[in-house]
């Protein structure tokens, strides 16, 4: 069992939504980022997506971008994200962390060796939303070494494709609420509590609903048909410009709050 797995287990045993909020590493301030790591926690986090920074984040919105771009500004790489994710491990050996990034960075490090680099420092799964189903053959390195490749569907999704994701799934799936990129305002439930009641019952992992998540309401709507809901761009616009540790520690806190609230709420 990954820490993944024991985490969506507990919540399942206890009838909980997961909440999975996203943040850039190395945004807002980069020698923050441990520290801002554990604030999610302290907030209600089940498990943490940490935004690799790249310079052509395609799936990515204005805000996401904007966070990509300032952390490269700052001299952020993908060496500084593992290692981050280490120092976080000293003190928090049980939240599971989800690297989310393209396929490039990783390419660049060498699959081997960002395999060994991540699992050694604490890493449990790899979200490459330019690397789909059907060429993650070069990512096996890694699902060898024992990190769980997220995998994305979407309303887009063909039928048949999304049997071979369910089939395919492991962590959790990740199920994107429409076709356009992160921090647009388009949710509508309705759209697709079907197609995720679907997908959860065919998938051999649990089903996350993210993109246009973006506050208590629109999270608790998505709790009455997913094992979790990911919310980011609003986060990372609420956490933008807080470089004190204390600052960003309480906007994590006042945003994830009322979420956290939302989805425990009967």
């Amino acid at each position: 069992m990954s820490r993944l797995d024991d985490r969506f287990a507990a919540l399942k045993a206890a009838g909980r939504t997961g909440l999975i909020p996203f943040v850039t590493a190395g945004d807002p301030s980069p020698g923050n980022t441990v520290a801002l790591m554990h604030a999610l926690v302290a907030a209600g986090a089940d498990v943490i997506e940490l935004g690799v920074p790249f310079s052509d984040p395609m799936a990515d919105g204005p805000v996401i971008q904007h966070a990509s771009e300032r952390a490269i500004a700052r001299g952020v790489g993908l060496g500084d994200v593992l290692r981050w994710v280490g120092e976080f491990r000293e003190r928090d050996a049980d939240t599971p962390v989800v690297l989310m990034g393209y396929l490039n960075p990783i390419e660049a490090h060498g699959f081997g060796r960002f395999a060994r680099d991540a699992v050694q420092a604490g890493v449990d799964g790899v979200l490459v939303v330019d690397c789909p189903l059907e060429e993650s053959a070069v990512l096996e390195p890694l699902r060898a070494a024992g990190l769980q490749q997220i995998l994305l569907a979407a309303p887009t999704t063909a039928p048949a494709r999304m049997v071979r994701l369910c089939e395919a799934a492991r962590g959790f799936l990740y199920y994107v609420s429409f076709a356009g990129i992160t921090g647009a305002a388009r949710l509508s439930t309705a759209d697709i509590a079907a197609r995720v009641a679907d997908a959860r019952a065919r998938a051999k992992a649990p089903v996350a609903v993210g993109f246009g998540v973006r506050d208590a309401a629109s999270a608790k709507a998505i709790a009455g048909f997913a094992d979790a809901v990911v919310i980011g761009s609003a986060l990372v616009e609420r956490l933008a410009g807080a470089m004190a540790v204390d600052e960003m520690a309480a906007r994590a806190r006042e945003f994830l709050a009322p979420i956290r609230a939302a989805l425990d709420a009967p």
